[in-house]
C-alpha cells in the first residue's frame, strides 16, 4: 500500500513527482467518507466530500474542510438532507466551483438514491467560512454530478452531468448568467450506444472542450463540443481501461491533459478494481501515458478522485481512502513521465 500513514511530506522511497501526501483533517470524522471535490480560492484550497455511517444513510451529509498555512482545518458539516418536514435523505457527490466573479458554489444531490436525487447548491462570498442557506436546483437540473464544471472564454458555464435511470446517460448543463440558469444539451446516440456517468471536462488550449468518463464497458467514454458545449458528438471507448468507477482530469498550464483513475477491469464485486489509482497524461486527449501509481492494494478501495492545478503550478488530488478518510496529494507535474503508451 503506498501512503498508508498521514504524512506531510514525501519520504526517500516516493515517485519524485509527489511533493506531499497527507489526510485532510487529523482525525476521522465519520465512519466512512467519499466523492471529494476541491478547488483553490483567494484564501486557500476548500475540499469537500460526503459523510456518515455509510453510502445512502440518511444521515450522510456534505463535510468541508479548509486549508491554511499548509494545514486542514477540522471538518465541519455544511449541509444535509433534512426536509421541511423533519425527515432526513442521504446526500451525494459535492463538487465545489468558483466562477470568476468569486462566488463559491457547492454543488449536493439529495434523495434517497441516485435515481430519485435532486439537485442542490449552496454559496459562499468569503471562500467557504460561511454559506448560504440551501437552494434546490430547478426541475431537471442536477447540477455537475461529480467533477467540477468549466468556464469558458466567454464567461458560459459548462457543467458536466448524468443520470442513472434504467439507462445510463450523459448530458451537460451550460449557464450563460453565472449559474442564475441553466440550458440541458446531450450528446447524441452512436452507433453502439454506450451507457456511461460522471463526465469530466477538458477544456482544451484551442477552446475545444472533451468530456471523458466512466462506462460500463470496462473503458473511459470520450466525447468533444467544437461550439462551447452547444452540441456534441455521440460517445465513443478510448483505450483507457476502467472497471466502472468515477475519474477527473484537467488541462494543465504546459497544454497536456491528466486523468486521475483506476486502470483496471471489474469484478464480481463492486469495489474490485478500485485498489490501484493512478495517472495519466495526454497531448492530444486520445492517446495516453500511465505515468504514476498513486496507490496499489488489491482488495482495497481508492476511488473517486478530484484533480486541480493550482496557481503555482502544482497539481492537488483528492480522493477516497478506505471509504475513512479522504487523501491528499501533491504533485509536481514537470517530473511526470512515462517510458510507454497505453495499448
Amino acid at each position: 500500500m503506498l501512503f498508508a500513514s498521514p504524512m506531510q511530506a514525501a519520504s526517500p522511497s516516493t515517485p519524485p513527482a509527489i511533493r506531499t501526501s497527507e489526510f485532510v483533517g487529523a482525525v476521522q470524522t465519520t465512519p466512512q467518507s467519499h466523492a471529494a471535490t476541491l478547488v483553490q480560492t483567494p484564501s486557500g484550497l476548500v475540499a469537500a466530500w460526503f459523510g456518515g455511517k455509510q453510502e445512502r444513510d440518511p444521515g450522510v451529509g456534505i463535510w468541508i474542510s479548509r486549508q491554511r498555512a499548509g494545514q486542514w482545518s477540522a471538518p465541519v458539516e455544511v449541509a444535509n438532507g433534512v426536509q421541511a418536514g423533519g425527515t432526513r435523505v442521504p446526500t451525494w457527490n459535492p463538487v465545489l466551483f468558483r466562477s470568476r466573479g468569486g462566488k463559491l458554489m457547492l454543488f449536493y444531490k439529495a434523495g434517497p438514491d441516485p435515481q430519485h436525487w435532486w439537485g442542490m447548491l449552496k454559496t459562499s462570498d468569503d471562500d467557504g467560512a460561511h454559506w448560504s442557506a440551501p437552494r434546490r436546483l430547478p426541475d431537471g437540473v442536477l447540477g455537475p454530478i461529480k467533477n467540477k464544471p468549466v468556464q469558458l472564454a466567454d464567461g458560459t458555464i459548462v457543467s458536466p452531468s448524468s443520470t442513472e435511470g434504467e439507462h445510463w446517460a450523459v448530458h451537460f448543463e451550460r449557464s450563460t448568467d453565472d449559474g442564475a440558469s441553466w440550458q440541458l444539451v446531450a450528446p447524441p446516440m452512436g452507433e453502439q450506444p454506450i451507457e456511461a456517468i460522471q463526465p469530466s471536462l477538458l477544456l482544451h488550449r484551442d477552446g475545444s472542450l472533451q468530456a471523458i468518463g466512466r462506462s460500463k464497458q470496462d473503458k473511459i467514454f470520450s466525447t468533444w463540443s467544437r461550439d462551447g458545449g452547444r452540441s456534441w458528438a455521440p460517445l465513443r471507448l478510448l483505450d483507457l481501461p476502467n472497471p466502472n468507477s468515477g475519474i477527473d482530469a484537467v488541462v494543465l498550464a504546459d497544454g497536456r491533459s491528466l486523468i486521475v483513475y483506476n486502470p483496471t477491469l471489474h469484478g464480481a464485486q463492486w469495489w474490485d478494481g478500485r485498489g490501484q489509482l493512478s495517472i495519466a497524461v495526454s497531448n492530444d486527449g486520445e492517446h495516453w501515458r500511465k505515468v504514476l501509481d498513486l496507490e496499489d492494494t488489491p482488495g482495497a478501495e481508492f476511488s473517486y478522485p478530484a484533480v486541480i492545478q493550482t496557481a503555482d503550478g502544482l497539481v492537488h488530488v483528492v480522493y477516497t481512502w478506505k471509504r475513512q478518510r479522504i487523501r491528499h496529494i501533491v504533485i509536481d507535474p514537470r517530473k511526470l513521465s512515462a517510458p510507454r503508451p497505453i495499448a
